[in-house]
């Protein structure tokens, strides 16, 4: 079924101003951490400057003894030591304010991402580029192909990413490892998640990242994994040329952007869930009216000059007299039993749904008339072979209205009332046939 939905919103840059400008000074800090580290600084240089200022007296008055001449040296190692120890709380600063800058750029990335391919987009944008990470390669499972994609990003690199299928095995923690050449294991990771172990979604990781390493080339990897409401999905890894050590603040980054991007991931998938559940019919399975009318608009929106559509309008022949007779449970069973036969007799690219009751409708995507007849028989005879003994039933029957457009400009409305004509015409006919408007 053909029920796209757009997946992502335009969201507005913020500019900033175009003309040059003198830079504003920084804001005074309202960290008490910060403010305390600031106090302290000031305390030493006005310590440093009295010392200073008693050395040198001291040296003046004693008129250059040895004595205080090494206290004047001794202030001025205290000097050069207050000196380093400023820089030293300085670049720490600066580092942890970098830091802070790159978790928010991808929070900020990740909270505007509404769909599992904006949130790739805003990994491989941001996080390669805050670790120093050479290549960044997202592994994810796509639940609608059932398959485990993997894009590799390199940083500076111009042109569209690498995408590879991996074997879905890779996300069971507890399957052989086989890659490489003449199916031989793989080794451990490089550079192991921190806390891997026991956690599956870790060791899911751990075995992403050998993949990676062995599809790819990479070396020196280190890997965060992806987790969709609590069950391993994949993982984000990030590879370096060189053998350096990766440096803490990379690993806080990777953890967080991991932890960030399963939340990402799993509020999509809730809310896509939640929207499966209000488009279904939670009975028959099939699509509900909603979902009906939602298909049809777009169709009505989408359709080119070439395409040609149908409808179906099936009803259950007396379907009131087996609710009587036998009880909702059992009609309910009947209408779960006709939803599948429907089904089973429709084509591939046709789309069936519960309209209401005891209706169901069928969009025919390019049908001729006859071709329309024809499902609508198929449709007929599958539910009349239905078997409901069990049930006490002893047949089942249906009415098809058939209506085909004959252009594109032909609403749909005005097709699925034509179609619902040709049903009820159906009906007064004596039921269990198929009439064609």
């Amino acid at each position: 079924m053909d029920g796209t939905r757009p997946d992502a919103h335009p969201w507005p840059d913020v500019a900033g101003p175009t003309h040059a400008s003198r830079p504003s000074p920084e804001p005074p800090s309202t960290d008490p951490a910060e403010r305390r580290i600031e106090s302290t600084w000031r305390f030493l240089v006005v310590a440093f400057a009295l010392l200073m200022l008693v050395a040198i007296g001291d040296v003046l008055a004693g008129g250059g003894r040895p004595l205080a001449l090494i206290v004047a040296g001794l202030v001025a190692l205290f000097g050069i030591a207050v000196a380093l120890h400023g820089r030293a709380v300085r670049d720490l600063e600066a580092g942890r304010r970098a830091e802070v800058e790159s978790f928010a750029r991808i929070l900020h990335g990740l909270s505007h991402s509404v769909s599992a391919d904006a949130i790739v987009t805003a990994i491989v944008d941001d996080l390669g580029e805050v670790t120093g990470a050479d290549h960044t390669v997202i592994v994810r499972l796509r639940r609608a192909s059932g398959t485990l994609e993997a894009t590799l990003a390199g940083r500076g690199v111009g042109g569209p990413n690498a995408t590879t299928a991996f074997p879905v095995s890779d996300l069971d923690p507890g399957a052989p490892l086989v890659v490489g050449a003449g199916g031989r294991p793989d080794q451990p990771a490089a550079e192991p998640a921190r806390g891997a172990g026991p956690d599956p979604a870790r060791r899911v990781a751990e075995r992403i990242a050998a993949r990676v390493r062995t599809v790819y080339g990479l070396t020196n990897t280190v890997a965060a994994p992806l987790e969709a409401r609590g069950v391993p999905v994949g993982a984000i890894v990030l590879s370096r040329r060189t053998a350096e050590p990766w440096s803490a603040a990379a690993l806080r980054l990777l953890a967080t952007a991991g932890v960030e991007a399963s939340s990402a991931l799993s509020r999509i998938e809730s809310f896509r869930a939640a929207e499966t559940r209000a488009a279904t019919d939670v009975l028959t399975g099939l699509p509900n009216r909603r979902y009906f009318d939602e298909y049809c608009a777009l169709l009505a929106n989408r359709r080119r000059a070439l395409d040609g559509v149908g409808v179906l309008m099936v009803d259950i022949d007396h379907f009131k007299a087996i609710n009587d007779r036998h009880g909702h449970d059992v009609g309910d069973v009947v209408l779960g039993a006709v939803a599948r036969a429907i089904v089973s007799a429709v084509r591939d690219d046709d789309v069936p749904a519960r309209y209401g009751g005891e209706e169901f409708a069928v969009i025919l995507r390019n049908p001729t008339r006859q071709v329309a007849v024809d499902v609508a028989e198929r449709v007929r005879r599958a539910v009349g072979a239905l078997d409901l003994r069990d049930q006490q039933v002893s047949a089942v029957s249906v009415s098809v209205g058939v209506a085909v457009a004959n252009g594109p400009d032909e609403p749909i409305d005005e097709l699925i009332g034509a179609a619902d004509r040709a049903l009820y015409q159906a009906k007064r006919a004596g039921r269990d046939r198929v009439v064609a408007a």
